[in-house]
């Protein structure tokens, strides 16, 4: 019992001292990336809550221009989440806001109920509080109402999911990565209108299985969640697609041995909302084309053949006016 509680220490010690290492690795990496990043605030629900906001250079409040929220993952936060999807450098690129909320505590209520998270054993109003921060910015900023697109990774793509479910009245598209629907969720989901849908996971997550189950680390439960081939079902269902997608493979172009791509598209949507799911075969708990925050042994594999960030921001730009 001794031995394996030091053993435990120990690792986790060393994922500490390497997860700063890697923050601090990229911090200084990507130096020239765009600086600028805005803190904002609101109040919910009594409660305090902070959100980051990063406006393209190309912003001028003549031209509504659309808004990405970025979720980040569990015990991260808004800049965080930053650094790992690059999607400022995109914004500047292509002249969308991008907003990085925290959770409370960093774990969003994503719908697992879990009693050791705050904002889950809380049920702290996460929905609430997004919806909020989209009246905010757009009482703020000229943002375009009908461009509101939501990304996560991990707890944070579970959030999305959720407010797939509950906010799809004021998203217009969704972009979980490297995670699934919460089981205790799906009795419940109802989303007020279609909503698109692009999906973005490794086959091999060591963290958040391919095949579903508990979401778990070191052997400690946290919740479970259906697979991701039936979270994609889910949404053809509700979206009314088409049950047979288009199937095609990314180029391989990391010719090292990092994991291939597969895509696939469900069609024929109601309101052309079509739903996407983007197959790591061998890919880890990792953002696609971000870098490796923790070793393979820990997180597995990241793919070089698909740039998530970009791939997303395509998805998106093809919805709304």
């Amino acid at each position: 019992m001794i031995k394996t509680k030091l053993l435990t220490l120990t690792i986790l010690c060393f994922i500490f001292f390497v997860h700063t290492i890697s923050v601090s690795c990229t911090r200084s990496r990507v130096q020239a990336d765009p600086t600028g990043i805005l803190s904002k605030s609101l109040t919910h629900n009594s409660l305090h809550r902070d959100y980051h906001l990063y406006i393209p250079s190309s912003y001028r409040d003549t031209s509504a221009a659309p808004l990405v929220i970025a979720l980040h993952g569990g015990g991260g936060d808004g800049h965080k989440m930053e650094k790992l999807s690059h999607l400022s450098l995109l914004a500047d690129r292509f002249g969308f806001i991008v907003a990085y909320p925290d959770a409370v505590e960093g774990h969003w209520n994503d719908g697992r109920g879990l009693n050791r998270y705050r904002s889950q054993k809380d049920n702290i109003d996460d929905v609430g509080f997004i919806s909020g921060m989209i009246d905010a910015i757009a009482g703020e900023y000229n943002t375009n109402r009908d461009r509101v697109y939501v990304t996560g990774a991990s707890n944070g793509a579970m959030m999305s999911l959720r407010l797939g479910c509950e906010l799809a009245h004021k998203i217009t598209a969704l972009a979980p990565v490297i995670g699934s629907m919460p089981e205790n969720l799906v009795a419940r989901c109802a989303p007020a209108q279609p909503i698109p849908l692009v999906m973005i996971n490794g086959t091999d997550d060591p963290l958040v299985p391919w095949e579903g189950g508990y979401v778990h680390i070191f052997r400690k439960k946290l919740g479970k969640i259906i697979s991701v081939p039936q979270t994609i079902e889910f949404w053809v269902a509700r979206n009314g697609c088409s049950p047979n997608p288009q199937i095609s493979m990314a180029p391989d172009t990391a010719p090292e041995d990092h994991p291939r791509v597969q895509k696939s598209v469900y069609g024929q949507c109601t309101d052309g909302a079509d739903v996407v799911l983007y197959e790591i075969q061998g890919g880890g708990h990792t953002w696609p084309g971000g870098y490796q925050y923790l070793p393979e042994f820990l997180i597995g594999k990241t793919s070089r053949d698909l740039d998530a960030s970009k791939a997303i921001w395509d998805f998106f730009n093809g919805y709304g006016q």
